[in-house]
């Protein structure tokens, strides 16, 4: 019997979407800059054209987006309410641009239909920060790289970071046990971890929440890669202490 089940995949996705529904206001308040790893995609990788931003938080990537002198379109998308208020309220006070038009939607990446809601059907570029390792079970992973694939023109890039917290003393200190969850270590996946996280917030809920994260191997990723339609065409270590907490990739979509 091969994958993982589907109530321990809906576990797991449950996990992280009531972590951001309760505490999605003061998570939002600890990442209102933007990592060195994607300040430097931002420099080296974006160009004018389409782009969107898978799990764009609370904007502050689109924040940075508006002060550069790019032209096209920036699409943000988000499956936490809380942090889609505070990407929409920190552009609100923007003003309009002629020559970039931004965009923000609801979406849950768990449901294979969520490229539907788009406007575009083509993108330049897609983005996925800090996003591919909350997404349970490697095959809805290879789903959802496919489904980029498809969004994207031939040769287009796939930019993407995920988590690389066997570097961090301070993120494995925070690895607790599945049971916590009602799940056993059994029924996860090789690389498939549950953090807690702490943040003091006076005006919420101060408890201690718990999150799913995937550890990638540079092999699992290259293999996704390989069986989703792309080449990988350029990878770096970034962000935390050490500059290793992050490892960012670009993908280039095969034109043949």
């Amino acid at each position: 019997m091969g994958g993982m089940q589907p109530e321990i995949v809906e576990k797991l996705h449950t996990i992280n979407k009531e972590f951001y529904q309760r505490f999605g206001q003061a998570f939002a308040q600890t990442r209102r800059r933007i990592q060195p790893g994607v300040r430097r995609v931002l420099d080296e990788w974006i160009r004018d054209g389409h782009w969107l931003d898978i799990g764009c938080g609370g904007g502050g990537l689109a924040q940075a987006w508006h002060a550069s002198e790019l032209r096209g379109s920036y699409t943000g998308i988000d499956f936490s309410a809380a942090l889609l208020e505070e990407a929409i309220a920190g552009m609100s006070g923007k003003a309009p641009h002629d020559v970039i038009t931004f965009l923000f939607h609801n979406v849950d990446l768990s449901k294979t239909v969520w490229p539907s809601v788009l406007e575009r059907k083509v993108y330049d570029g897609v983005l996925a920060f800090a996003v591919l390792h909350h997404i349970p079970a490697a095959e809805k992973r290879q789903q959802l790289t496919r489904q980029v694939a498809e969004l994207l023109k031939p040769g287009g890039l796939f930019i993407l970071s995920v988590w690389q917290f066997q570097h961090s003393p301070k993120l494995m200190a925070r690895v607790q046990p599945w049971e916590l969850a009602g799940i056993h270590r059994e029924d996860v996946e090789e690389g498939d971890t549950l953090l807690d996280w702490r943040y003091h917030c006076d005006e919420q809920d101060t408890g201690t929440g718990l999150r799913y994260v995937h550890l990638f191997s540079r092999e699992e990723l290259s293999t996704l890669a390989q069986t989703s339609g792309f080449e990988i065409i350029e990878e770096f270590e970034s962000d935390g202490k050490g500059e290793r907490l992050g490892l960012y990739q670009v993908w280039q979509k095969k034109t043949s």
